[in-house]
């Protein structure tokens, strides 16, 4: 067991990612997974949790964080009136059933394989936010069923996997079809709902009996650090959404880019450094 002074630097680390996981959350319409995930990550590493389960953890803790921080982000979006309720209908089963399945490709996958998807997939983020642009587009309009449906699939199991509550892939999805920003950023904290909640009992599931897991936990969700970032993620969240409907976010879009770059470069070095 670590000494008292590092258990609170890190309990200290961990209040500060809810503070920073809550504003992204109404910032960026997204579930502060991906800052939460590499915390957790870095966390767990120094608290001897087993390597063989120590990315599930950090994923499937992430995702019942999010379940309340979503469900905040969304209703103070939806109090605003530009939330698109449409598109969340047809997304009720599909995202879902996304999220489930990444829980079920997560029970049979190592942490090294979870790591790169993780990885590979925050640097894709990282390129959209640092060189996006606001006139890109390849389509007037959302696209018609079938398509949509099978993204809205795809957005479940790539959150499910990185543990994050699909904001950003949502956000491009949505701006790349002509939507506007905050349309997206708020439709986004309602895909977080439909992601995490699935997701956290997936996660539940696949880590069900599973050895190696620190106390308190639940198949690889951990009870510890849900209860310790939640009640700040919700604390800060409206924060989050008042700066959304507030400022140009350019600057703030290419700093968290430049920051996924980094977490990414950090998994591919644990992979192959």
């Amino acid at each position: 067991m670590p000494p008292l002074s590092e258990l609170l630097m890190f309990a200290l680390a961990l209040a500060a990612a809810g503070v920073v996981a809550g504003v992204l959350a109404g910032l960026f319409g997204i579930g502060g997974g991906a800052i939460l995930v590499p915390v957790f990550y870095q966390v767990f590493g120094v608290l001897g949790i087993d390597d063989a389960v120590r990315m599930h953890l950090s994923v499937g803790t992430s995702l019942a964080i999010i379940v309340p921080t979503s469900v905040r982000s969304f209703l103070s979006h939806y109090r605003r009136g530009v939330v698109d309720m449409d598109l969340l209908r047809n997304w009720i089963l599909a995202v879902p059933l996304g999220a489930v399945l990444a829980s079920l490709i997560a029970a049979h996958v190592s942490s090294e394989t979870l790591r790169l998807i993780f990885a590979v997939i925050a640097l894709a983020v990282a390129c959209r936010m640092i060189f996006n642009r606001a006139n890109w587009r390849i389509g007037a309009d959302l696209p018609k069923n079938p398509v949509k449906w099978l993204v809205g699939v795809a957005i479940g199991v790539l959150s499910g996997l990185m543990g994050i509550g699909g904001g950003v892939l949502n956000n491009t999805f949505m701006t790349l079809h002509n939507r506007p920003i905050h349309q997206a950023v708020a439709t986004s904290a309602g895909v977080g709902v439909l992601i995490s909640i699935p997701g956290l009992f997936g996660y539940v599931w696949a880590g069900w009996g599973e050895p190696g897991l620190p106390p308190l936990s639940t198949g690889f969700i951990n009870w510890i650090a849900v209860a310790l970032i939640i009640p700040i993620t919700l604390l800060v969240a409206p924060v989050g959404v008042g700066l959304a409907h507030a400022l140009d976010r350019r600057q703030l879009e290419a700093g968290f880019g430049i920051f996924m770059v980094l977490i990414a470069l950090r998994f591919f070095y644990s992979l192959y450094g």
